[in-house]
């Protein structure tokens, strides 16, 4: 049987269309690479809710602040290298700082743009935007689940970082599928060893857990799409488990893998 591949980048071309049609508040902020981020049916079919400030996306942070102040909800794309580290002072003090309604809506994350060379692979995005006050994580596991998710992103108020692929992936997802920001989806349930995966790792997981299964070993797989707020009660059940792997596609410095160890601890009692 094939499989059907599409990158999550065009899942958001699409369903950013589709918001904007319905809500004349949201605006698309480009930074010239409109093709790339799939916004120029957006562009085309909704001039008056597009804006290009060109390579320039510290203006476009900037610019997207400003444009929540007066009630509109901007989605800044750019890639993912660029929408993490470059903006990463204007996100953090104009933007998560005081809580605004902006989303960074970033394609080319993780290794698979190795086409375009190490200057356009993020590997530190979503750890370094992880550390922001306010800030929401996501990254969807195939075309439909970014689809929900971006709709999902835009209903929640505040900052929120959408991470999408260069590549296309496998459909894991059927179109009716439902997500939750900040609940994890769990694919397979098991007693051996517990997997927790992000985006598009999430098919690679699976079909490692498949022929896990196979083998004879039991195993639990989660699709961890919010890194932030992370959903603890799913890591707990991994937990009693015993034996946990993380897997991202990204660095392992502050990712999912961080996010994962970190909840896994018991909380701290409050002092008296």
């Amino acid at each position: 049987m094939e499989v059907t591949r599409r990158a999550t980048r065009e899942g958001f071309g699409e369903e950013i269309l589709k918001l904007g049609k319905a809500n004349d508040n949201i605006v698309v902020i480009d930074a010239d690479i409109g093709n790339s981020c799939k916004t120029t049916a957006f562009a085309k079919e909704l001039p008056k809710q597009h804006l290009n400030v060109g390579i320039a996306e510290q203006n476009a942070a900037g610019l997207a602040a400003g444009l929540a102040t007066a009630g509109k909800i901007p989605f800044v794309t750019t890639y993912a290298v660029f929408g993490s580290l470059r903006m990463a002072e204007q996100i953090r003090q104009t933007i998560c700082y005081p809580n605004l309604n902006v989303k960074i809506a970033c394609s080319h994350g993780g290794l698979t743009p190795a086409n375009d060379g190490a200057s356009h692979q993020a590997i530190e995005d979503m750890g370094v935007l992880r550390t922001f006050p306010n800030m929401t994580v996501i990254m969807g596991a195939d075309f439909n689940a970014t689809k929900k998710l971006v709709e999902q992103a835009a209903k929640v108020y505040g900052p929120v970082y959408l991470r999408f692929t260069r590549d296309a992936i496998p459909v894991i997802y059927g179109e009716d599928e439902t997500f939750e920001i900040g609940k994890a989806k769990k694919l397979m349930d098991g007693e051996d060893v517990a997997i927790i995966a992000n985006g598009d790792t999430v098919h690679l997981a699976l079909d490692a857990a498949k022929k896990l299964n196979e083998e004879g070993v039991s195993v639990k797989l989660f699709d961890m799409h919010t890194i932030k707020p992370l959903d603890r009660e799913a890591v707990l059940e991994a937990v009693k488990v015993g034996k946990i792997v993380t897997v991202e596609d990204h660095n392992i410095i502050n990712g999912l893998g961080s996010a994962v160890s970190g909840s896994s601890r018991k909380k701290a009692e409050p002092r008296s």
